[in-house]
């Protein structure tokens, strides 16, 4: 049963996805209870999952019964299990919240964004487990397309928006498919274990060389690394407020998952020549976006922008991460893109939540809002906490491994990119929580609305806890994720 759980993961959202066009046919007021038990379902997989990781070891699934290399291969380790239970707990949260927005948030489109929803956390779950690369292409596709209808919903403005992360992202696609062809003639195989196994003595070769560049140029820009992030801040900015926290903490989050496991468990294994010059790349590029990202975050007004390019320099720390000759770098940066899809759902639920109840979009419109109350500030003052890097977060911990693993391969230019965005990062949270202090201080121009209730309460704790959680109690899973990389 255990071999199984991954295979369940991902079914329970898409058989809930594809029956959803009929059960909203036949009565669409119960298209939210079938997506949030199809949610509960999975989060209670995906933590069963975890567990069975953290106790047995790793679970190689083979889908059908046919073995890797021909076969399709799952993989289910520390790392894809955490991921998994993180995106079934982000569903769960967002469902939570948009259920407050209620019907006029969704534009009418009730039916299709409960399934799309679910489609996108099925396209992740699968991106996460899948061990070849057609398969995470299939996959990255699904996110990809469940996220350009997602972004949709509002109509307006949201539409251009749409259309040009749908154009952007089949460039992506282009690339990272050509790279895939590229090693297939190459070796033979898709199976990335099996490709580390014969690419030694083959990576000086073009077709290679071009492989890397091609996937690494199509993830880059699903993970919307800078220069090549345009898409994203309009994406998000304009993407409803019960669907951009999703957007924001998995799929990014998904591409650059998939890059760590082509460079960490594929190309590098392979040969160790060539293995300083792709870090010396990777680092290089992480600690442009990175700095980049929390510069272009300073310069915005408006609130859900902020947090967008706050997300493109955190990716960016997790490609420093990724760039370096340490196992405890890398296990730093997985564990640090961890904590940022927990606190980057934070973020734009409490941007969701300040907009629908306070009138609230851009920094200066919180002078005069009044917001005082507990459950809206606190959340956001942790997560603001969790990405500068403060102990006792879970982004203190990720950050100071990858600062450890940046100091053990001798890089001091990435230690220095990291320390530098960790005060931009504080900078550019400043006048947002500036505000906030002082507006308790003022009289409210108007009354807020709704309820802030149980479900909202609960959307908005549950990531603090987490970011919280991963800090104090993190020891344990940071281990986990270091034998996971091949650290000691």
């Amino acid at each position: 049963m255990t071999q199984s759980l991954p295979a369940l993961v991902f079914m329970v959202p898409l058989t809930a996805a594809v029956a959803m066009p009929v059960v909203g046919h036949w009565k669409r007021s119960a298209c939210r209870p079938l997506t949030v038990a199809a949610t509960i379902a999975m989060a209670v997989l995906a933590a069963a999952s975890l567990f069975s990781v953290g106790t047995f070891g790793p679970v190689r699934y083979a889908l059908g019964g046919w073995q890797a290399p021909l076969g399709i291969e799952w993989i289910a380790d520390e790392v894809s299990a955490t991921m998994a239970a993180i995106a079934s707990v982000v569903g769960l949260l967002v469902l939570g919240f948009s259920g407050a927005l209620g019907e006029a948030s969704l534009s009418g489109r009730t039916v299709p964004y409960h399934s799309t929803v679910l489609l996108l956390l099925a396209g992740v779950v699968g991106v996460i487990y899948a061990g070849d690369l057609f398969n995470i292409f299939v996959f990255l596709e699904v996110v990809s397309l469940a996220a350009y209808a997602l972004v949709a919903v509002p109509g307006g403005r949201a539409l251009l928006s749409a259309f040009r992360y749908l154009m952007i992202g089949a460039l992506a696609t282009t690339f990272y498919l050509l790279g895939v062809a590229y090693f297939y003639a190459l070796t033979g195989t898709l199976n990335i274990a099996d490709l580390a196994q014969r690419l030694p003595g083959l990576l000086e070769s073009k077709a290679a060389v071009g492989g890397i560049a091609f996937i690494l140029i199509g993830l880059a820009i699903k993970m919307a690394l800078l220069p090549v992030h345009a898409w994203l801040p309009d994406a998000y900015a304009d993407a409803p407020d019960s669907a951009a926290p999703l957007l924001a903490a998995l799929v990014t989050k998904a591409a650059i998952l998939v890059w760590a496991r082509i460079l960490l468990w594929g190309i590098i294994p392979a040969n160790a020549d060539a293995e300083q010059i792709l870090y010396a790349i990777v680092s290089g590029l992480g600690i442009v976006a990175s700095v980049g990202g929390a510069l272009l975050a300073m310069r915005q007004t408006e609130i859900k922008r902020i947090f967008a390019y706050g997300g493109i320099a955190h990716i960016g720390l997790v490609m420093v991460g990724l760039g370096q000759a340490s196992a405890k770098a890398a296990a730093g940066a997985l564990y640090y893109l961890v904590n940022d899809a927990v606190m980057q759902a934070g973020l734009f639920i409490f941007a969701g939540v300040v907009a629908w109840r306070y009138r609230v979009r851009a920094v200066d419109d919180i002078t005069g809002a009044g917001i005082r109350n507990p459950w809206v500030v606190a959340p956001l003052v942790i997560a603001a906490v969790g990405m500068v890097g403060i102990p006792p977060t879970g982004g203190f911990v990720g950050k100071w491994n990858i600062l450890l693993g940046t100091m053990e391969a001798g890089n001091p230019f990435a230690a220095a990119a990291l320390v530098l965005t960790t005060l931009l990062t504080l900078a550019y949270f400043a006048p947002v929580l500036e505000r906030i202090f002082r507006s308790q201080r003022m009289s409210r121009m108007g009354e807020p609305r709704g309820e802030l209730g149980w479900p909202v309460r609960l959307s908005m704790a549950v990531p603090a806890a987490l970011v919280l959680g991963l800090g104090i109690f993190g020891d344990g899973l940071m281990s986990a994720f270091l034998r996971v990389v091949g650290g000691p």
